[in-house]
């Protein structure tokens, strides 16, 4: 049977950022509660070995990392549920929001922490072996690529971008692109073919990412091409994949509610995660387009509940003044 809750701090997503403003809002004893939403954990709960998140000296895997942050989070008393936001009002408050599971959620306040994913091309094996060879994020993944061969996958900014930094650690970086100029910014494109060990490949379409079964698991060991022009297949050996053509952040649900750019991130007043409507803040990949890091994630997370307590302390002194 639907329930409604009612709550000082509605959490909507449980990546870093939202797991991170729950611990932070339940230490502040606001009892927030939050939606997982569809990928409970978020994009770590897909990434195998994490080397990059502070405090731990060996790699650990992403989705025991998520475990430790629900776990800590519920420690301190932040309640999560396991449920989908379906629709949402935020032009009054309190603000609220309807699952799939038909219950209603009545906030205060509400932190937006949806994420973000990359996009995929959608080929044979790009799915199957990510983890194993297949990666939509160098900064993440490349470090476990030194001295090796790696290609990437794209023509916009994401892709010169993953390249460019790839050039720094791989032994040799191919760059396949399905047309025959980059769409990214000049001054990316010179510092990309002015590395030696960067190839370009034109006209080139991706049709699969080919796997290694020889060993425990598969792995990923090269690309089939075709050549847009020819029609001509080929096959790249590399022993890396890094699909770039972009990220898609998750606000369809708050379109028309709150002040987006031109590819759907939330905007933030400067240093802040304040969006364009008052108790209602967003953090993590939803609002951030460049870095997308969990760190930076956690980080956003931490700044959104601390600014949703003087929100809400600032709301009740204005009630109790009215009140006198």
């Amino acid at each position: 049977m639907a329930e409604t809750h009612r709550t000082r701090l509605l959490i909507i997503g449980a990546g870093p950022a939202g797991y991170t403003a729950a611990i932070y809002a339940a230490r502040a004893g606001l009892a927030p509660m939050v939606v997982a939403g569809m990928q409970p954990g978020g994009q770590l709960t897909i990434t195998t070995d994490v080397e990059n998140y502070p405090g731990f000296a060996e790699a650990i895997q992403g989705p025991w990392l998520m475990d430790q942050m629900q776990k800590q989070a519920e420690h301190v008393g932040a309640k999560v549920m396991f449920d989908l936001v379906t629709a949402i009002d935020l032009s009054r408050r309190p603000f609220r929001a309807t699952c799939d599971s038909g219950d209603v959620f009545e906030a205060e306040a509400v932190v937006i922490a949806t994420g973000a994913q990359a996009k995929w091309l959608g080929i044979p094996g790009e799915k199957e072996l990510g983890g194993f060879g297949v990666s939509a994020c160098a900064t993440c993944d490349g470090f476990f690529y030194r001295g090796k061969d790696v290609a990437v996958i794209g023509g916009g900014n994401s892709a010169t971008e993953e390249a460019l930094y790839l050039s720094n650690l791989a032994r040799h970086v191919t760059l396949v692109h399905r047309r025959d100029s980059l769409r990214s910014e000049k001054i990316l494109q010179q510092r990309l073919f002015a590395k030696p060990n960067v190839t370009v490949l034109w006209d080139t379409i991706t049709e699969e990412v080919l796997a290694d079964a020889s060993g425990r698991v598969p792995v990923a060991r090269g690309l089939a091409l075709r050549h847009a022009r020819t029609s001509e297949r080929s096959e790249l050996k590399v022993d890396g994949v890094f699909v770039a053509i972009g990220h898609a952040p998750a606000t369809a649900l708050f379109q028309g509610q709150v002040g987006m750019d031109a590819e759907g991130y939330i905007v933030t007043v400067p240093g802040s995660t304040r969006t364009s409507v008052p108790g209602v803040f967003a953090a993590g990949d939803v609002q951030d387009r460049i870095y997308r890091q969990a760190v930076t994630a956690a980080g956003t997370g931490c700044m959104a509940a601390l600014e949703a307590e003087k929100f809400l302390a600032a709301a009740d002194a204005e009630t109790e003044q009215v009140a006198a």
